[in-house]
């Protein structure tokens, strides 16, 4: 009788990490494919469209060439290229990991990422390094 609910909860283990590998395969697809196709060569993405219509920078400009060179193990490139997402890897992956051990363990989904605080100071974060990016003395952040 033991055996029957143990075989259960290990399949209920298993199901409950799905969402999770789900997004971190789909992560790595996406991941793989930028580091194999060139974003630096013409015609393989699209502009991002703020650049192409202003001449201004966003805080994700250089995201993709900076994923392309982290793939290919050139990290002071990849902080060349985009500094604020290389800093926040660590973090989605710490959070993704969290996600995943509170799946494991049968233990409830958070409601929210992080203490509503913190998100406000990324917010704050991402729109500082979005001005100064595009201010004549931060020209070194950008892309």
């Amino acid at each position: 009788m033991m055996t029957g609910i143990s075989e259960r909860r290990g399949v209920d283990r298993v199901r409950s990490v799905l969402a999770p590998f789900g997004v971190a395969a789909v992560t790595a697809a996406a991941f793989a494919y930028v580091s194999a196709v060139d974003p630096n060569l013409p015609g393989h993405y699209p502009t991002c469209p703020l650049l192409f219509l202003t001449g201004l920078y966003c805080p994700g400009c250089g995201t993709l060439r900076a994923m392309h060179a982290l793939g290919h193990a050139d990290v002071v490139a990849a902080i060349g290229l985009n500094p604020l997402a290389v800093a926040t890897l660590p973090f989605l992956v710490f959070w993704w990991a969290r996600w995943t051990l509170r799946s494991w363990q049968g233990r409830p989904a958070r409601t929210s990422l992080a203490h509503p605080a913190y998100l406000w100071a990324f917010l704050a974060a991402v729109i500082v390094f979005w001005v100064v990016r595009n201010l004549p003395f931060g020209r070194f952040l950008a892309p």
